[in-house]
């Protein structure tokens, strides 16, 4: 009886140690799920270029628009001077008109 007893206290130890080995990961298993990930980042810095470009453009355009809405402010104002120099010609005339008697 004492060799089958004997028998035990291994089969116990191998029990023991393929419990603790197996929650090791092999560097097959820890590869291929970077890979997963590195595929997802790759998916992501992709779509991330994309924006940037997209939204550079926008500002691009954005800025342009600006741009031309100064211009076109500016050129407003000047009109503006313009019909408000004719206004005070005209009421000068229409001043005048009605100063001088009719004849």
């Amino acid at each position: 009886m004492r060799t089958s007893l004997q028998k035990y206290p291994t089969v116990a130890l191998l029990l023991i140690g393929s419990i603790g080995l197996g929650g090791c990961a092999t560097k097959g298993f820890v590869r291929e799920q970077i890979a997963t990930v590195n595929t997802r980042i790759d998916g992501m810095d992709g779509r991330l270029r994309t924006v940037e470009g997209t939204s550079g453009e926008a500002l691009t355009q954005a800025q342009a628009a600006a741009g031309q809405a100064q211009q076109n402010g500016q050129r407003i104002d000047q009109i503006n001077g313009r019909v408000d120099g004719m206004e005070q010609k005209m009421q000068q005339q229409m001043q005048q008109r009605q100063r001088k008697p009719r004849g």
